[in-house]
């Protein structure tokens, strides 16, 4: 049989797939791409066996149906360095040969049947159904994502956690050091129900989702999460367990808050880092009157820095200690202007919320303090 399509589309196509599979496959068929004509269109699938992402690409033209894996490290490089033009391949189904002919040559590569291929539909009965648009899903995972852990004795960690609500969908994401807790009251009228998504997946729809101006629907039950997009569909197996009552750890009654401008300090911190001491990478936030001291130091290698960031505070004066790395992570995954930093002693977590919240958004993000030597 033979079929031809856009090369780049088709390379397109293989490399947002191609993220899916492991390095290392429990069964050596998922080395594979799965590659399905039907009617004209091409269904290519891509696996790991807990997580399967399955796009579909136009063909100028076939003149059957059919069904053949392809290795996928070996189609990716070959189509590499192909320009923009039509790609025919020829495919002998008694061999699995597979010639692909373009301008100026033409590859051999040898396929494999797709009988041992792991069927990867999931009945879509008895599931939670929610359709959220692509936007307000892409910001949810975006701003957790950074917080994800990677913890084997705490699995329900790993991944980003959707909480549904009558009113409201949640996103959350902890690693135990720093929560993220992202509020959209533009998802309403849904029964209660939640689930913890993987980070693997979650960073698969990172990707995709920019690409996508429709709404994504969102299919799931206690074990896996179907999603469909305008140009692929992910399907997933959901991390279980129960998630951590993550309002339970966010500080109430906060009398010290200081208002800052989120680059300013951002910038600020980046400098200091690089003379606080490496391994631990504590940085001293000085509160005083309208402003704010960013200061760290090396004792081992007498290094040491400090900068002054004007901000708007008015209480009294106040030292607290912060993992610098993950303070940056924070305000880099943080829009806005200016920052609002909520603190109530040294020995407790840290509130970070935006000056200005997004419209239907309710962003909070938490970072648990260091003890200083002082």
């Amino acid at each position: 049989m033979r079929f031809i399509v856009s090369s780049s589309a088709l390379f397109n196509r293989l490399q947002t797939i191609g993220r899916v599979i492991n390095s290392k496959n429990t069964l050596p068929i998922l080395d594979c791409f799965l590659f399905e004509i039907q009617d004209n269109i091409l269904t290519i699938t891509a696996s790991d066996s807990e997580t399967t992402l399955i796009t579909n690409l136009e063909l100028v033209e076939s003149d059957a149906n059919a069904r053949f894996c392809i290795n996928a490290k070996t189609i990716q490089d070959s189509m590499k360095e192909i320009a923009e033009q039509p790609l025919s391949f020829d495919i002998n189904p008694d061999n699995m040969e597979i010639t692909a002919n373009y301008q100026n040559g033409r590859f051999n590569i040898v396929g494999q049947s797709a009988d041992e291929y792991p069927e990867m539909n999931l009945p879509q009965e008895d599931m939670n159904a929610l359709i959220i648009p692509a936007e307000t899903m892409l910001n949810g995972i975006n701003r957790c994502l950074f917080a994800t852990a990677d913890d084997e004795l705490r699995p329900v960690m790993n991944g980003v956690y959707f909480d549904i609500q009558a009113d409201n969908l949640t996103f959350v994401s902890t690693d135990g050091h720093k929560l993220v807790r992202n509020r959209n009251y533009g998802i309403k009228d849904h029964q209660p129900a939640a689930f913890i998504l993987p980070k693997k997946p979650a960073t698969i729809l990172k990707n995709l989702l920019p690409k996508e101006s429709d709404d994504v629907t969102l299919k799931f039950n206690e074990r896996n999460a179907y999603i469909t997009m305008e140009s692929s569909r992910l399907i997933c197996r959901l991390i279980e367990g129960r998630y951590p009552n993550y309002n339970s750890v966010i500080p109430q009654n906060n009398p010290y808050r200081v208002t800052v401008d989120r680059l300013t300090l951002l910038s600020a911190l980046k400098r200091v880092l690089i003379f606080s001491n490496q391994s631990s990478a504590l940085i001293k936030l000085h509160l005083e009157s309208n402003q704010l001291v960013v200061s760290g130091q090396d004792i081992d290698y007498s290094t040491s820095a400090e900068e002054r960031v004007p901000c708007e505070y008015g209480d009294s004066p106040m030292n607290i200690g912060f993992k610098g790395t993950f303070l940056i992570d924070i305000l880099n995954n943080m829009g806005g202007e200016n920052v609002i930093i909520e603190l109530a002693d040294p020995s407790r977590a840290g509130v970070i919320v935006p000056a200005e919240q997004e419209e239907n958004e309710d962003l909070l993000m938490l970072l648990m303090p260091m003890m200083l030597n002082d």
